[in-house]
């Protein structure tokens, strides 16, 4: 039966993926035949674990004595009163294990990894969130850890690539192409291809074939519930907009996925701006982009009239990729979720304001969805409620703001 909220919005979030794993025109499995039997075992695995509740059991314990959830969320009072408008909530994924969000899929696809008895696990890393994740469960769960990541990635992340060694993980530098987030998912993607049998790859985000877009939001899905419930407790009522930074897409689809058959509630996604909107100088995939396929995945992507991949550009590695997380692209046609993009001067000014005004150091890909929604927030009513997706803390982008503003450490 639908429910009141289904028919007030015309969606059913539990319809999708299809069993072919596609999002209306968005998603599917487009790779190499010699993945396909990987993914097929994948699919199956992922089918019966996410019934189990021993499964989801264990993971919830981890999640909360590992990760640390539930996470907070907060009350901005000083960039409310900075902004005059809506108040100001921020979940504070960024108080998370490793932190940022990355941690929720990595416990959850290292629990799958070892129902399936692999032994090896591999991982693509940008800001390099994600591999530090993938080396913090390989290490309590004893797997064997790579993680590839992109030369220019490493040497603007340079701490991350020496927590990720420091819990046992071999990180290897791709210097292909513009040597970030696209062709690190290039070399994973090889690796797994010819050490299918004993080898696991923990995608980061909601992208890549199918079950991984699913697989991924699902293990974010608490972002949301968490926050449904906390702003509940806190203003007894749902919020008025919600605003997380999208990249992929996994902690936006995670913060919005509770709340797509709220009608009241706006939900809105931030890509990133890069240096200004034209050719080569961002990662906004719906400015510009158009429907293509890249790494497994039919969705929108930044190419050029012959389908050959855009440079992509962001001060935030994270957000440095040319295809954005089908479900993203799916909710997007249904104009159930909207985009902007913020950028990077933008991205840095908010970076330094946050920070001064609530001790709070944030991810640059998170500050995306903190420019628009300060910008939102001096639109808004002093009754109106906007709760943004913190997803991760900016300790590992500190080296790389300072060089970008001259300040020597």
């Amino acid at each position: 039966m639908p429910t009141a909220a289904t028919e007030a919005t015309g969606l059913d979030r539990f319809s999708l993926p299809d069993a072919g794993g596609h999002f209306g025109r968005y998603g599917g499995v487009f790779v190499p035949e010699t993945l396909m039997t990987a993914l097929s075992e994948l699919g199956a695995a992922y089918e019966v674990a996410r019934k189990d509740e021993a499964f989801q059991a264990e993971l919830r314990h981890h999640l909360k004595e590992f990760a640390g959830r539930p996470t907070e969320l907060y009350f901005a009072e000083r960039l409310t009163a900075h902004c005059g408008g809506a108040k100001i909530y921020l979940k504070r994924e960024d108080l998370l294990h490793t932190g940022a969000h990355k941690i929720n899929n990595a416990l959850g696809q290292a629990l799958l990894a070892r129902r399936m008895g692999k032994k090896r696990v591999i991982a693509e890393t940008g800001a390099g969130q994600h591999g530090v994740a993938t080396a913090a469960v390989c290490a309590k769960f004893g797997f064997e850890c790579v993680v590839y990541m992109g030369a220019v990635d490493m040497e603007r992340q340079a701490l991350n690539v020496f927590r990720m060694r420091l819990m046992g993980a071999e990180v290897r530098g791709v210097e292909a192409g513009q040597k970030t987030l696209k062709e690190a998912i290039n070399e994973a993607m090889r690796d797994w291809v010819t050490n299918v049998r004993g080898t696991h790859y923990i995608l980061g985000s909601a992208l890549g074939s199918h079950p991984y877009p699913m697989m991924v939001r699902d293990f974010h899905r608490m972002i949301g519930r968490e926050t449904k419930e906390q702003i509940l407790a806190r203003e007894g009522r749902l919020p008025d907009e919600m605003i997380a930074c999208v990249g992929g897409g996994s902690n936006a689809i995670g913060f919005f996925f509770e709340f797509l058959e709220e009608a009241g509630v706006r939900l809105v996604g931030v890509e990133a701006g890069g240096r200004g909107i034209t050719r080569g100088d961002h990662a906004a995939r719906f400015e510009g982009g158009k429907l293509g396929v890249l790494q497994g995945c039919k969705t929108y992507i930044l190419q050029n009239p012959d389908g050959q991949i855009e440079l992509t550009h962001s001060v935030s590695a994270g957000l440095d990729y040319a295809a954005i997380g089908p479900e993203h692209a799916f909710y997007r046609d249904r104009k159930r979720i909207d985009y902007a993009y913020a950028c990077d001067d933008e991205v840095l000014e908010t970076f330094q304001l946050c920070s001064r005004l609530e001790g709070i150091i944030p991810a640059l890909e998170s500050t995306h969805a903190l420019v628009h929604g300060l910008k939102r927030a001096k639109q808004m009513r002093r009754d109106e409620l906007l709760v943004i997706n913190l997803s991760g803390r900016g300790d590992k982008d500190v080296n790389q703001v300072a060089k970008i503003l001259g300040v020597k450490l």
